[in-house]
């Protein structure tokens, strides 16, 4: 087995014998895939050039599988891959070439894209790559096209060609930088033609391309050509003094981990209400040794303002980063605040002026000028994104893009990609009619909702619900295990997301899980920055917390009960509301606050003094926090009735003592189920629609009141009660 220090090798001559050959080119990709040194996440592509049967003829025809648009390598299966015809792909030389002497070789390179559709192989609907071109003309039967950190090093390097010749001597030769399709195909099989023995083409700001007619031959030689990078790279960078000297040297110490998470949580909240002008973004933080190392050095500025060079990378990270130079010993939040308010502003009219003169006359519109990547000395990166997966996978990138001018810069001088190709690449009208194909957001996407209560019964519902409306959802409970229960419930169901960011809570995806005691400032407070860590800041905040202690045998309310329940069914409740208001109005965005309340509010019962009391000061707690919070929060309550099943304030010996206060028949060994279900049963039969009441129907609540579906209401009680008519206020 080869031996490799910078790449993984994961080649079972075992498992790909097992396999059909299109099933082992996916086995191929994922082992390319798996590894970030080798490919980043939703980049490069392979091929393999198989024997089918033609479902029309019945005879073998050449079949080119190559990955499709979109995809990731290291998650693909076999729909991912289109099939096409070889041969017609070929034929389409002609086609092209027609084309281009009519009109403008770029308005020829995007017609083309649209005629791989006519060259299908038994009506496979996957869209076709741009990269095709590169797959089908080169004369290898498989090939693998990569973006290693390594390769793009010296692919961005400003004597890429002659690096290639040192390094690789004859094996790998070099296409200068070219958009991706039909003309760069067209090059590339030139090259193979003209030098027969070269089974790999660096391509200059981008990646390379790789080939061989066995596939294993072809994996291996791929990770190769990384090692044999990597090595030159690493004995260049070790030469020139290592991380001691990288980027010019250190220019500045990182905080401690205490302080620097207090500085991010200072600055987060505040500082997504600024980028989330035009459309709301979920960050990610990065603090990771190498981030820093890049962040704190001489050279940071110089490099960040240079931008990135590899499409992938800037398609996620923009042009150019915004870099901060701010001077962590200070410790000076404020001073921190002021320099990136200015920095935003130059770099929204830097973007405008990159768009104004780089624009076409069929240009899309300019698109959202904010930066999607934010470095600060001291502290480290923020990613941002539509939602955890995208901002994670955007750190990703630009954690690629500092490797790669750490290696471009140990070899040589690192140098981006021209603005104006870069600008032909972010606003290729490919591109756009590929945005314009994405499925329309969901309701909630872009949002993050803190759920106190989380941990059971209406809380618990509610994350589910509201999950499934594309929100981003932190689980809180006074119990850290039944929150990170629930939270680990959504991440199982609807996943993580791809791409690997960061660490601990940052690196988190759709779902987190978070203790807090809403009777404690200290404690709201850790968990709300908690939350500006993980997500940036939040939206949304349901409080479905709360607490029923019944009367003693005698009736009477002992006065620490008394105390407690309105603790927690009251003052918790403002104390959520008063801590939140600070960051929604250090966010500047629009947000929701919605209390638990109850039917008992409106209704007196004996045995449920305390509670009753309780819920009726929820209940104006909420008109009195509509007003307070006013116009930036709208704040509203959920009125149910009494909800048995899931619910936490009803364990089994609750429930066996309300069927025996209401002579409910039962049996002592009766299943839990059952018992609960009589007891439901019960309540419903005293409401006017003759239904228990679930947990789900008070979620649907939550998720109308924190939706734009009632945009207009605030202050407002809404009642899930089943039609209870004692509780109709008079």
């Amino acid at each position: 087995m080869p031996q490799f220090r910078h790449v993984n090798y994961l080649w079972d001559d075992a498992k790909a014998a097992s396999l059909s050959p299109s099933d082992r080119l996916v086995y191929r990709s994922n082992l390319l895939g798996s590894d970030q040194r080798v490919t980043n996440t939703g980049g490069g592509n392979t091929s393999s050039k198989l024997s089918e049967t033609d479902p029309l003829t019945g005879t073998s025809v050449e079949v080119l599988w190559v990955k499709g648009s979109g995809g990731d390598l290291r998650t693909s299966t076999r729909e991912n891959f289109s099939s096409l015809y070889q041969q017609k792909l070929i034929e389409l030389q002609s086609v092209y070439a027609a084309r281009k002497d009519k009109g403008l070789k770029s308005q020829a390179e995007d017609d083309m894209v649209g005629m791989y559709t006519h060259t299908t192989f038994n009506l496979n609907p996957r869209a076709s790559s741009i990269d095709t071109p590169l797959h089908s003309f080169l004369p290898g039967k498989h090939v693998d096209h990569m973006h290693p950190n390594a390769i793009i090093a010296i692919a961005a390097s400003k004597n890429c060609m002659a690096l290639t010749k040192e390094i690789f001597g004859d094996s790998m030769d070099y296409v200068p930088w070219m958009r991706p399709g039909f003309e760069l195909g067209l090059a590339m099989q030139e090259i193979s033609r003209k030098n027969p023995a070269v089974k790999a083409i660096m391509m200059g700001q981008h990646g390379f391309i790789s080939w061989d007619d066995d596939e294993k031959v072809c994996y291996t030689r791929t990770l190769e050509f990384i090692e044999k990078a990597a090595l030159y790279i690493e004995s260049k960078y070790e030469a020139k003094g290592g991380h001691a000297k990288a980027f010019g040297g250190q220019k500045y110490q990182t905080l401690p981990e205490e302080k620097r998470h207090a500085t991010f949580a200072g600055i987060l909240p505040w500082l997504r209400g600024q980028v989330s002008q035009h459309r709301r973004f979920i960050g990610t933080v990065q603090e990771d040794e190498a981030i820093l190392r890049f962040v704190n050095s001489n050279d940071a500025a110089r490099l960040a303002e240079l931008g990135t060079s590899c499409p992938d990378h800037f398609l996620r990270t923009k042009i150019k980063p915004l870099y901060v130079d701010w001077n962590p010993a200070s410790g000076d939040v404020a001073s921190l605040k002021a320099l990136l308010k200015d920095g935003l502003a130059k770099y929204r009219e830097d973007y405008t002026a990159y768009y104004d003169r780089c624009k076409h006359a069929n240009s899309p519109a300019v698109r959202d000028a904010n930066p999607t990547v934010i470095l600060i000395p001291g502290l480290g990166m923020i990613a941002w994104g539509k939602d955890k997966s995208e901002s994670r996978v955007t750190a990703e990138f630009y954690n690629c893009a500092v490797e790669v001018m750490r290696g471009a810069e140990a070899i040589d001088e690192y140098i981006a990609l021209p603005q104006q190709e870069a600008f032909d690449i972010e606003y290729w009208l490919l591109e756009e009619a590929k945005l314009k194909r994405m499925p329309a957001e969901k309701e909630l996407a872009r949002q993050v909702v803190v759920v106190i209560g989380a941990g059971s019964g209406i809380g618990k519902e509610t994350a589910h619900r509201i999950m499934r409306e594309g929100a981003h959802v932190v689980c809180v409970d006074l119990k850290e295990e039944s929150a990170a229960g629930t939270a680990t419930e959504i991440t199982d169901k609807y996943g993580i997301g791809i791409g690997v960011a960061g660490s601990g809570i940052s690196g988190c995806g759709p779902a987190v899980g978070l203790p807090a005691d809403i009777t404690n400032r200290a404690s709201i407070r850790a968990m709300l920055e908690k939350v500006a860590l993980a997500y940036g800041g939040f939206d949304s905040i349901c409080v479905t917390a709360g607490i029923f202690v019944p009367s003693d045998t005698t009736g009477h309310i002992p006065d620490n009960s008394w105390d407690l329940t309105f603790k927690i069914n009251v003052s918790g409740s403002y104390y959520v509301g008063d801590e939140a208001a600070k960051t929604w109005k250090d966010q500047g965005l629009h947000g929701n606050l919605v209390l638990t309340t109850s039917a008992n509010a409106a209704v007196a019962k004996k045995g449920s003094l305390a509670y009753d009391t309780s819920k009726a000061a929820a209940n104006h707690l909420v008109r009195e926090l509509a007003i307070e919070l006013s116009p930036l929060v709208r704040v509203n309550g959920v009125a149910p009735a009494t909800v048995v099943q899931g619910s936490a304030m009803f364990p089994r010996d609750r429930v066996i003592g309300s069927l025996a206060k209401y002579s409910i028949p039962f049996k002592e060994d009766e299943a839990t189920d059952s018992l609960v279900s009589k007891l439901a049963q019960f309540y419903a039969d005293r409401t006017l629609t003759k239904s228990p009441i679930t947990p789900a129907d008070q979620a649907e609540a939550y998720f109308l009141l924190i939706s734009k579906r009632l945009s207009k209401t605030t202050g407002q009680i809404i009642t899930v009660d089943g039609g209870l008519h004692e509780a109709f206020l008079r």
